[in-house]
């Protein structure tokens, strides 16, 4: 779909999935290869369930190909334990979804 979207239209495309499924994941891959502009990601600590995949597990996958994003790993791992401390003080307004079957 992507790709058919961007030889047709002269347009920016923007992925926006969540990761209810388990399939989100897989989704942005196929897409990024197919020309997608941009996609949206959490970082791993907020991610999954209801939100958005993992920007951590999309920066490794894409690591070393023509789609490398350049974000540090590393930075990215001090931010997800920044926000694992944050989300604990939310843990009264999680949902019920705790993962995907």
């Amino acid at each position: 779909l992507v790709s058919e979207i961007k030889k047709r239209y002269d347009v920016r495309l923007h992925l926006h999935c969540h990761a209810t499924t388990g399939m989100a994941e897989m989704a942005l891959l196929k897409a990024i290869e197919a020309g997608v502009d941009g996609v949206d990601t959490a970082i791993s600590s907020m991610s999954a369930t209801y939100g958005h995949p993992a920007t951590e597990a999309l920066v490794a996958t894409l690591a070393g190909t023509e789609h490398d994003t350049g974000l540090d790993i590393l930075k990215l791992e001090n931010i997800a334990a920044y926000f694992r401390e944050v989300r604990k003080k939310y843990h009264a307004f999680e949902g019920q979804l705790k993962g995907y079957d």
